[in-house]
This record gives C-alpha cells, sequence and structure tokens, in this order.
C-alpha cells in the first residue's frame, strides 16, 4: 500500500523556525507577527545588490541572510539613507531574514521589520556554514514525500526496506534482525522524500519512532529493549525486499541474473522478491540480500560472475 505523493509547494517562516531552530540555533528578534509568510523556494538569497536598491532578477521568494559584508554596507549610510534602502527590500514580500554571526541589527531595520511584519532572526553560526545548513534543510522540507506501507531497517550500512502484505511477517523479520545488531528505522509506517533529487530517504513518523508492534507481544520500545544503537533515525533506500507468499510467488526469479527493480517517487530501486512459508528463516535471507546487495555496489554480480564461469567451462569443453 502506498499514499499519494506529496509536493511541498511553500511552507509558512513560522514551520521553517519551529523545525530548525535549534539546528539553526535562531532566534526572533522582529516581526513575530509575520510567521505566517511564505517561504517558496528551497534555497537562501543573499541581499547585497537589493540592499544597494538592484532589485532586477531580485529572489525575494527565499530566505535572506545577512552577513557582515551587507551589514558594513548597510551602517556605512546615512541613517534616512538606510531606512530608506530596508524600507525597499523589506516590502518585496520577502519571507525572512536571518542575521549570521549574531549580528546586531540597526535601529531602523528593527523598526521597519516591527512595522512591515518581516520576522527577523539572529544566529550564531558564521554566514557560509549558516547558508549550507539551511540550504539542506529547505530541500529536505520542500523534498517530494510518500509514505510505505513497510517496514525499514539498517543492514551493515544498507538501507533495506521490506514490504509485503498484512501480517506476513515484516515486524517479526525487523526484529529478527534487531536482536542480530542491526539498527530499525521504522515498523510498518515509513515515511519517504528525495534527497537532492538523486536519494530515497526514510524516516519513521513522529509518534511511532523507536517502536514497533509484534503480533502477541504489543507495543515494544526498541532502544528501551535492546539499546540506543538498535535504533536510528533515518536511512537511505538502498534496496526493497517484498515478502510474499510462497503460493504466490510463483515468478520468483531463481538465479539471479536479472536485477528487478520498483519505482518509488520516480527513482529505480533494486527489489527483491522472498517467498515466505513455515520453517524458512527469513530474517537471514533478508540479511544475505542486504550483503548481497552491498557486493553488487562494489562491483561483484555473484549470478553474472557464476554464468561467465559456467560459459567459459562450456567453451573450453567444446568441439
Amino acid at each position: 500500500m502506498q499514499s499519494k505523493p506529496i509536493t511541498v509547494k511553500s511552507i509558512s517562516v513560522e514551520r521553517f523556525y519551529s523545525a530548525h531552530v535549534q539546528q539553526l540555533r535562531l532566534s526572533l528578534i522582529a516581526g513575530a507577527t509575520g510567521l505566517q509568510r511564505k517561504i517558496r523556494e528551497a534555497t537562501v538569497n543573499r541581499p547585497g545588490l537589493a540592499l544597494a536598491g538592484f532589485f532586477e532578477y531580485f529572489a525575494w521568494a527565499r530566505v535572506q541572510v545577512i552577513g557582515n559584508a551587507e551589514t558594513a554596507y548597510v551602517k556605512s549610510l546615512s541613517s534616512a539613507e538606510r531606512r530608506k534602502r530596508i524600507r525597499a527590500f523589506l516590502v518585496h514580500n520577502i519571507p525572512c531574514v536571518i542575521l549570521a554571526r549574531n549580528i546586531r541589527p540597526t535601529r531602523e531595520a528593527l523598526e521597519e521589520a516591527e512595522s512591515l511584519r518581516v520576522p527577523v532572526f539572529r544566529s550564531p553560526l558564521v554566514t557560509g556554514r549558516l547558508i549550507n545548513l539551511a540550504t539542506l534543510l529547505l530541500d529536505m522540507d520542500f523534498a517530494p514525500r510518500i509514505t510505505e506501507h513497510g517496514t525499514m531497517v539498517d543492514i551493515l550500512g544498507i538501507g533495506v526496506l521490506i514490504k509485503g502484505e498484512s501480517g506476513i511477517g515484516k515486524s517479526e523479520c525487523a526484529l529478527s534482525l534487531v536482536e542480530r545488531g542491526y539498527s530499525l528505522v521504522s515498523d510498518d509506517i515509513t515515511r519517504i522524500y528525495v534527497l537532492d533529487g538523486r536519494e530515497l530517504m526514510a524516516a519513521s513518523d513522529q509518534q511511532t519512532r523507536h517502536h514497533m508492534e509484534v503480533r502477541g507481544l504489543g507495543i515494544i520500545n526498541v532502544a528501551a529493549v535492546f539499546g540506543v544503537g538498535a535504533v536510528r533515525a533515518e536511512k537511505r533506500v538502498d534496496l526493497v525486499v517484498t515478502l510474499k507468499d510462497w503460493d504466490a510467488a510463483s515468478e520468483v526469479e531463481r538465479v539471479g541474473l536479472d536485477q528487478d527493480y520498483c519505482r518509488i517517487l520516480g527513482i529505480k530501486v533494486p527489489n527483491v522478491t522472498i517467498p515466505v512459508r513455515h520453517g524458512r528463516d527469513i530474517a537471514r535471507l533478508v540479511e544475505v540480500a542486504a550483503m548481497d546487495q552491498k557486493l553488487r555496489g562494489m562491483g561483484h554480480n555473484a549470478a553474472k560472475e557464476f554464468n561467465e564461469r559456467l560459459i567459459s567451462m562450456m567453451r573450453k569443453d567444446g568441439p
């Protein structure tokens, strides 16, 4: 089961602030009444040219970051000119302003921001670090996302999404893998988003994080039972393992020459189908599938190498 993909076109400044206040070390110093303004682009802008009065190609829809250079220029102006330039900058419907290096804004800037309801934040981060981190966080905020009915585990650095019909044994399989020293990312409901347009990242729902439901046991806290090393917040999706009932898995690849794929949010991910029946150690099979995927990533394909060896032997034994 898969939900409909969600495309984010804008986020409020309030959502950005509440989600990243600790990572960006933000403090709100003006314009609190404007927190519902919208950020419409997943990056930031340094408004040096705008503060100088040049607004052609001004990226007004982005978070505006001000560093030492912009501050020094504004402070070099007279008080009247300073107010004029700042007001002309703020009236362009910008979402918010972040002052790097804990820069103290001028009195005119604070008054104009309050008057025009433009949120102004301060951060102790240096300008370059602030820009890089804010861009990364905005990229995640705007990333296309989807909810998958599946359990996500980290096996030797390979992120494995275990899918299958309800009751097939996804959670029991994940529990066995956690017992073997691997990490749980999410159980049953997995949130997936695209990072940087090329990687799928999986995380758990906020409410169910670090917990899993096991039939017969109920809800267990994985971190409390197995330790904090048994859980992780998110992981890249490297492999999808689909568990199928033995009788329904009639067309499963036997040799492994043909790699199967599935698409999640338009990105191809290797997919392995494992038939399930009583007595099979499914956790061990998933573990081996992850190890094999790791080898494939290093350029080793066991099925292909075996096939080439057979062909070589046949040529030697031929007429």
